[in-house]
């Protein structure tokens, strides 16, 4: 049951992996009006989180309460874990090692921009999920959070000039000449969705139709991909939690990662990271908030275990502590090199050491445990709303 359960994983990551090739398809057309930026961190993240929307809801609908609640924010966590760490070093490996540049030079303004919010995204996280009770207040306070982030991006982005039209895609004859070729139904065994929709010219109809259908196929495979975490942590006997931190966040990550590589061999180093860090600020607040809101609404309050409370807890300020580490890596040079690639790779390897140790109780990850439950402690001082 064990290989089976991790076979499944693996299943899951090639069928959002194969998915998330329509649907970014479709949403660099949608999102063609956007300033390069902004695009990454709305459209881009928005589509790309969408495994860790639907993972974090059925989480919570398929396990329910609290074992529900902790595997959706492990996953949350762990993916803004994973898009702030492995996405930039990947996207600098790939156009160091591909010889396209020798350094990746982010625009510092997108990079204070939604490097502050999403500390401050996260830091808010912190306070708000600090008590045993969780209501939908919590879900729309987190929702309202990115709806002003959202607000704040629109609001400032430049003016584009694009008229709403359709856009040929026949760029090479004999690339269409091979996907007209193709019939549907092969295109739908191997999830090679945008033959299916869009022949020779996107537009807004189409771009739509592959936008939602890709969405279905993502959200299908996020529901497998819970049931077999939540298998494999039984055959374990490891708490869901640990496994959502780990497996389903890099799981829902693929498109994260897939759209951000695009990205940069295109030389849109914005776009490229603020899709990884535009994602994490969905992924705290919407991607979490959303599900919560929707959960507690339905079936009412969520009562989690002390337990439950101080691992949330731990993983919210690691992740916090992290978020500003990689922030720093970003902001101290003016270019990303090889060198700035293998210290977020390194960090997440730390961070994967750590989860797994803890899933063990090891001594060294309870000493750290220890550590994040203090500062924990006093910043419970801060949470006036706590009886």
């Amino acid at each position: 049951m064990i290989i089976t359960s991790i076979l499944l994983i693996i299943l899951c990551c090639i069928i959002i992996w194969r998915a998330s090739d329509g649907f970014e398809a479709a949403s660099e057309y949608l999102g063609r009006n956007l300033s390069e930026g902004v695009r990454g961190a709305t459209i881009n993240a928005i589509g790309s989180s969408m495994p860790e929307l639907f993972t974090t809801l059925f989480f919570l609908f398929v396990l329910k309460d609290k074992d529900g609640f902790a595997g959706g924010i492990g996953t949350t966590a762990g993916s803004a874990i994973f898009n702030g760490m492995i996405i930039p070093a990947v996207v600098i490996l790939v156009v160091v090692l591909k010889r396209v540049t020798s350094s990746v030079e982010v625009s510092k303004k997108v990079l204070y921009r939604d490097g502050i919010s999403l500390l401050i995204c996260e830091f808010i996280l912190i306070l708000l999920l600090g008590g045993d009770t969780l209501t939908w207040v919590h879900g729309l306070v987190l929702m309202l959070l990115y709806a002003l982030y959202s607000l704040y991006m629109l609001s400032t982005m430049k003016s584009v000039n694009s008229e709403d039209k359709t856009v040929d895609l026949d760029e090479d004859e004999e690339e269409s000449e091979d996907n007209d070729n193709k019939s549907i139904f092969f295109s739908l065994i191997t999830l090679d969705l945008e033959p299916v929709f869009i022949k020779d010219i996107i537009n807004s109809k189409n771009g739509w139709r592959l936008l939602i259908f890709s969405m279905l196929i993502i959200g299908a495979a996020c529901l497998l991909l819970v049931k077999s975490c939540e298998w494999l942590g039984d055959e374990l006997n490891i708490p869901i939690y640990f496994i959502a931190v780990i497996l389903a966040s890099a799981a829902t990550s693929v498109p994260d990662t897939i759209l951000s590589m695009k990205d940069a061999k295109k030389g849109n180093y914005d776009d490229a990271v603020s899709n990884a860090l535009g994602s994490n600020i969905f992924d705290v607040c919407f991607a979490l908030g959303f599900p919560l809101f929707l959960f507690t609404i339905i079936y009412g309050p969520i009562q989690m275990s002390p337990e439950t409370v101080l691992n949330i807890s731990e993983l919210r300020i690691l992740l916090f502590i992290l978020t500003s580490i990689a922030f720093i890596i970003y902001i101290v040079k003016q270019k990303m090199g090889i060198i700035s690639a293998m210290l977020l790779l390194l960090i997440y390897l730390l961070f994967t050491i750590y989860i797994l140790g803890r899933s063990m109780d090891s001594e060294i990850s309870i000493y750290i445990s220890e550590w994040l439950r203090t500062i924990n402690d006093n910043i419970d001082e801060f949470r006036f709303w706590k009886e």
